[in-house]
């Protein structure tokens, strides 16, 4: 059967997925966010994960043949030129950190209601084992009246994709495939090698792979909290923790994981959906939990241990003007979903604080309307701080004058460990 594949969601792991897909099959980027739609039309994408050269051609080869190629929509209609279905939906946590699984069900009710007879809807989003049969499933029945195995078959195929990363980028990455039978286990892993350099690990069943997504940010999850509890211990040894690192670093099978901030849409969240079915199957998650509640600990950690460090060099608290370094997750990337240096900054309002948050990478307005906070949009060479906090190792920052401010009397915070050691007052 000739493929003609819509992708749900055009963030960060479905536009990557449609344009590379959309080389050899027609395709249609589907988002519900018109002005998503209008900004990749123009060939234009904020995530910067886009290869714009690739899409363009991707669009070009559309216009010329409409046979294969990529094109945009936001109007539900346009899917029902799709036989393969692939959901690209981000799967947040609620304030109570439970899944919040409105955008994938919302995503399956709109497939529903153009899904045909031998359709395979595959999904890529994050979710616990068993999700995209317990929940996905019923509501594609729902709402197309066709029956799963009988009318219309599901895969799951994790995202891998890694914000900001140039090198481990999606052809090159070797992907997870699965499917709700075996022939259509084999349809979705040769799908998806057709665009795969390193090929596919096609699981037994999708729980299998459901479960895989979750362990692996989980597993990274709990290896960085341990060393942030090192770091609350190193603390209150008085040593640096980066020291203790680099001395049990030089056993052969010591890894060096860092201590640091844990944000994004992975790590942080990832943990709670293998958690959550843990416990509905009466499990208590011990491990996990213990090393999510470490790494929520670190942002009130980094904030209060800068307050004391100014206490010591006799820095009035109250109207204290403080500078921080980046507020996206991760360096070199817009990305600011679940970062934690907003918490940061608000532990020090608490306190009287008046913080100045600047990042040449993150979008202002994303900020405003996620975070209620306001970025300078420049740092005022004349302003005088008290303290300043580096949190994301952006390159811009890696020749910040930090000695200028240190001479005037600056507390400097050192988060990511790349401020040179003789100008920190403290680091994780």
């Amino acid at each position: 059967m000739k493929r003609t594949i819509a992708v749900i969601g055009l963030g960060y792991v479905g536009l990557p997925l449609a344009i590379e897909f959309g080389k050899k099959y027609r395709v249609i980027g589907f988002d519900i966010n018109r002005s998503r739609v209008e900004e990749l039309e123009r060939g234009e994408d904020h995530t910067l994960e886009a290869d714009l050269v690739g899409m363009k051609q991707a669009r070009d080869e559309f216009a010329t043949t409409g046979k294969i190629g990529l094109s945009f929509s936001c109007d539900k209609e346009d899917l029902r030129q799709a036989n393969t279905y692939i959901v690209t939906v981000p799967t947040p946590i609620d304030q109570f950190n439970n899944p919040d699984l409105r955008p994938i069900l919302g995503a399956s009710k709109t497939i529903g209601e153009v899904l045909k007879k031998d359709d395979i809807v595959i999904y890529e989003s994050t979710v616990y084992p068993g999700c995209t049969e317990e929940d996905c499933v019923p509501v594609l029945e729902r709402t197309s009246g066709l029956r799963f195995n009988q009318d219309f078959f599901c895969g799951y195929s994790p995202e891998r994709i890694n914000p900001g990363d140039k090198v481990n980028t999606l052809t090159k990455i070797r992907k997870i495939t699965s499917g709700s039978t075996p022939e259509v286990a084999d349809i979705v892993d040769a799908l998806y090698n057709s665009i795969l350099e390193n090929g596919t690990h096609k699981a037994p069943n999708m729980k299998v792979a459901e479960a895989a997504k979750a362990v692996e940010n989980s597993q990274r999850d709990v290896n960085i909290s341990f060393m942030n509890e090192l770091a609350l211990i190193c603390d209150r040894v008085g040593i640096d923790t980066n020291d203790v690192i680099e001395a049990a670093g030089t056993k052969w099978n010591f890894l060096k994981y860092r201590p640091g901030l844990v944000g994004g849409h992975c790590i942080s969240v990832d943990p709670y959906y293998l958690a959550h079915k843990a416990k509905a199957l009466g499990y208590d998650p011990q491990v996990i939990l213990s090393g999510r509640a470490v790494n929520n600990s670190i942002a009130k950690f980094i904030a209060d241990k800068t307050l004391k460090l100014m206490i010591q060099h006799d820095h009035k608290i109250k109207g204290a003007h403080v500078l921080i370094l980046g507020v996206t997750f991760k360096e070199n990337c817009p990305d600011c979903r679940n970062t934690k240096v907003v918490d940061i900054a608000d532990e020090l309002e608490d306190f009287g604080c008046q913080v100045d948050i600047y990042d040449p990478w993150a979008s202002a307005q994303v900020v405003k309307h996620e975070y209620g906070k306001e970025l300078i949009a420049a740092i005022d060479p004349d302003k005088h701080y008290e303290a300043i906090i580096a949190c994301v190792c952006h390159n811009q920052f890696k020749t910040f004058d930090f000695k200028k401010y240190k001479d005037q009397g600056a507390v400097i915070f050192d988060v990511k460990n790349f401020v040179p050691r003789d100008l920190v007052d403290g680091r994780l």
